[in-house]
Order: C-alpha cells, then sequence, then structure tokens
C-alpha cells in the first residue's frame, strides 16, 4: 500500500478523473478498483503455486517457456523504470512546490530529486529498515487523508448526497468512464508488488494473497472516501473540480489552514514511500531475471554481506534518473524549456509507463493455463478460465484509449514505441531461448535473503551471518 501511496496517486490523478468523469468520478475508481481485484486473483493462484522474486515474469514463464519470459522481464523492466521516473521527478516538484509555498524558497525541482533519489538508495541495506519506514510514511499520510476526508464530509454533512456514486452523473456516460480510466488503474500500480518479496518471506504462498487482496480492498475503500469528500467539498461542481491543481488540498486548506500543512506533508511523506517500496520490490523483478539469465547476469548479483541486489537497485534507479536527464535535454534542445515542469514529465511517463504494464498484465492472464497443463488436480474453470478473461477484457479497455489515435504529441507516438519495445523485446526473447535451447532456471543461490536463512544453509560461507544467528538464539 505504501508502493501504492495513496495521497500521492490521489493528490495528481484525482484531478484529471474529475476531467473526464465528471462529478461521477469515484465510479471510475470501483470499476478500476474491481479490474484490479480480478488481476490480484492471478497473481494470487501464482504465487500459491511458485512465490517467487520474478513475480509475474516467472509465472509467463513457467508457462509459456522460456522467449516468454525474456520478452515479460524486458517489458516489465522498461514499464517499472518509466513509471519510476515519474514519482523521481514529482518527488522533487512536490517539495519544490511545498518550499515556495510556506518558506518562499525557489530550489530547482531537478536538485531535490537528485537528493531524495540518493536517500532511497538505502534500500540496499535491505527490505526490513526501508519497509518500516515506508510504512510509517503510509501510516501517516493515510491518517491525515481520512482526517481530513471526515472533517470534510461533516462539514458539508447538511447537503451530502449520492450524486457521485449515479451513473447519470458520468460525463459523455461510459465513453468518459472509460477516458479516465487508464490513469485510476494507474492510481492502483504497485498493488502487485508484495510477489516481488516472496523469496523474502516466511509464509508466501499464505501471506502474498493475503496481502494483495487486502491492500486492493483497503486501497479501493480509502480512494472512494477521498473522492466522495472532495466532491462534497467542492459542491458536486465539476468545473470547480477541474479548476483545483490539487483538490484535496483545496479542500484542507478550507477546512483549516493546518490542515493544508498536513496534506502537503502527506504528499511529501507518500511520494518518499512510493520511491522506497518501489524500488524495494520492482528492483527485486530486475534482480530475479538478470539472476535467470533473461537480462544481463551482473543485475543478478547480490551485496557480499547484506545479500541485497545492489546492481539491481542501482540499475533500476540510475536508468530512471537518466530517463529524467533525456527529457530535459530534448526539451532544451528543442526550445521548449518552459515546459520542462515536474507535473508535465509526471503525465507524459506515466502514460508511457501504463502502456506496457497492461500489456504485461494481459499476458500473465493467459497464463493460468498453466494449472492446466501441470497442476489440474487444482484446475477450476472460475478461477483460471471466467476471471481471467474478464480481467482480458478490462484492460482492453485502458489499453484501447491509451493507443486510439488522434492524441495530443508526444502522446500520439507512445503507442508506436511501446510495439516496438515489444516486438525488441520479443526479438531478444526468442534468439535468448533458441541460444541456450531452454529458459535459463538459475540455481537461485544469490537470491535476496535474510541473514539468518543465509547462516542456516550457508554457515561455512557466512560466518557473520552464523554469529548473528548465535546471539540471536
Amino acid at each position: 500500500m505504501a508502493n501504492i501511496g495513496p495521497a500521492y496517486s490521489f493528490f495528481f490523478g484525482f484531478g484529471f478523473l474529475v476531467l473526464t468523469a465528471g462529478v461521477a468520478a469515484p465510479l471510475t475508481i470501483i470499476a478500476a478498483g474491481v479490474a484490479v481485484a480480478l488481476l490480484g486473483n492471478t497473481l494470487a493462484q501464482f504465487s500459491r503455486a511458485h512465490p517467487s522474486t520474478g513475480g509475474f515474469i516467472s509465472f509467463v514463464g513457467k508457462t509459456f517457456g522460456g522467449a516468454s519470459a525474456v520478452t515479460t522481464a524486458l517489458l516489465c523492466g522498461v514499464g517499472y523504470i518509466i513509471a519510476i521516473s515519474s514519482v523521481l521527478a514529482i518527488s522533487g516538484g512536490f517539495f519544490a512546490d511545498t518550499l515556495q509555498h510556506y518558506l518562499k524558497w525557489n530550489i530547482p525541482w531537478i536538485i531535490l530529486s537528485v537528493l531524495l533519489t540518493g536517500a532511497v538508495i538505502m534500500t540496499v541495506r535491505g527490505v526490513g529498515v526501508s519497509t518500516m519506514l515506508a510504512g510509517v510514511f503510509f501510516a501517516f499520510e493515510m491518517l491525515v487523508l481520512i482526517i481530513v476526508s471526515i472533517a470534510a464530509l461533516v462539514k458539508n454533512g447538511g447537503h451530502l448526497s449520492l450524486v457521485p456514486f449515479e451513473p447519470s452523473h458520468l460525463t459523455n456516460g461510459f465513453s468518459g468512464l472509460a477516458a479516465g480510466f487508464p490513469l485510476a488503474v494507474y492510481l492502483f500500480i504497485g498493488w502487485e508488488n508484495s510477489a516481488a518479496l516472496a523469496e523474502e518471506t516466511g509464509a508466501p504462498r499464505r501471506d502474498v494473497p493475503r496481502a494483495v487482496f487486502l491492500s486492493v480492498a483497503l486501497m479501493v475503500t480509502s480512494y472512494v472516501l477521498f473522492a466522495y469528500a472532495t466532491v462534497s467539498g467542492f459542491g458536486y461542481s465539476s468545473g470547480k473540480l477541474g479548476s483545483a491543481p490539487i483538490p484535496l488540498i483545496a479542500v484542507a486548506q478550507g477546512i483549516l489552514a493546518s490542515f493544508a500543512f498536513l496534506a502537503y506533508l502527506a504528499g511529501l511523506t507518500s511520494t518518499l514511500g512510493v520511491l522506497i517500496s518501489a524500488v524495494n520490490s520492482q528492483a527485486r523483478l530486475i534482480f530475479n531475471a538478470g539472476r535467470e539469465g533473461l537480462l544481463p547476469r551482473w543485475i543478478g548479483r547480490v551485496h557480499p554481506t547484506r545479500r541485497t541486489p545492489v546492481n539491481a537497485i542501482y540499475t533500476f534507479v540510475g536508468v530512471a534518473g537518466g530517463i529524467i536527464v533525456v527529457w530535459a535535454l530534448l526539451h532544451l534542445i528543442g526550445g521548449h524549456s518552459g515546459s520542462m515542469d515536474p507535473l508535465n514529465f509526471f503525465f507524459e511517463s506515466s502514460t508511457m509507463g501504463t502502456i506496457l504494464v497492461p500489456v504485461v498484465y494481459f499476458l500473465a492472464n493467459l497464463a493460468p493455463f498453466y494449472y492446466r497443463k501441470n497442476r489440474p488436480e487444482e484446475f477450476t474453470a472460475v478461477k483460471h478460465v471466467v476471471l481471467p478473461v474478464l480481467v482480458m477484457i478490462a484492460i482492453g479497455v485502458p489499453v484501447y484509449y491509451l493507443c486510439k489515435p488522434g492524441q495530443a504529441a508526444p502522446y500520439d507516438w507512445f503507442p508506436f514505441a511501446a510495439l516496438a519495445i515489444v516486438v525488441v523485446g520479443a526479438v531478444y526473447g526468442f534468439w535468448l531461448n533458441r541460444l541456450t535451447r531452454r529458459w535459463p532456471t538459475g540455481s537461485g543461490r544469490s537470491s535476496p535473503t535474510s541473514n539468518r536463512r543465509v547462516a542456516r544453509e550457508r554457515p561455512a560461507r557466512v560466518p557473520a551471518a552464523r554469529r548473528a544467528l548465535s546471539l540471536r538464539l
């Protein structure tokens, strides 16, 4: 849930949902939540059968073979790195806006993004400290958002209604809901990342599915609460909502100025929580691909003592930062430096990254055929056929609206860039598969793990871990 970043996602995404769906924007969130929950079924089924750091990459590869695994690894890696670059940019941008608003300091956002990125590198120390810190940030942002939402509902209690949940109030009907559906799905990006920590979890077959379904349920409930409070705070006026840069902060300012400051602070902690959680989980997907030979093997190396995927973390963060630099240089060369706004980069990069992620989701929902082939005694028509088909139908909606012709630049060439990445990934996958004649399965000896597990399995090679275990015992 910290990776989902409810404050971060809602602050910068809900305004666009209102522009597409009007005051009934909460219905878009509910529809996206249902689609993500159906995707959670696919992830849960495979996590019970094969808990793996590779997540969707491993699931697709075990079903369709090595070429599909390589293609999925590249799509996951590129999609997640592009998406996290938007978080890196918006973290510095939002921090700069906060400093300017309260202290009148004008610090370039790119400097603050670099500083915050450096702080996130602490994830090389392991998931324990960083995940705990992300959890603290998440608890704070949720507390602030709930207080602001409840206060807004209490203040506007005299004119509360069910207008936001009535389909008749959707702008342009179903097409308005569908137009905002891709971004609504993006609000939940990160829901699947519990699976990436499976190899460092005590009971992954039980706990990963629980974490997936519980986080999705809590996020849907929370988003609907925040959305309803925001819409009611603006008097159910889509015009007023659309003109507010960050609607929920505007609502907080209307209730009490101190709430606005806490809302700004919650946005900062949420962004940091997203950075920490995303690097923790998504870098491990790249690590697993390197360990299995799907990507360069040096990416699959771990720290000699902490056993964390240090090379994958550096690659993940470094490439994401490089994307921002290239984007800035292109704007400077093209003479469009005025558009070098972090929010502008956020919309562009998150859109490009989101095009690739649904493709991975689509492939993963074909993968339940694995149960029919390899675990027929556990196969059920509902879990492994009906639900995946419904997910693929739901995924088709955001993919269509992200790729349909007639969009403004640079969004008009994003579908072609995504198609090129898919083609390159498929060609590379088939080439690597033919080269090796098999899908590299890897020994798993270099998987990130806790010191306790290392001490138990490799005591002769990790004496420090053995001594630490003895002290704990």
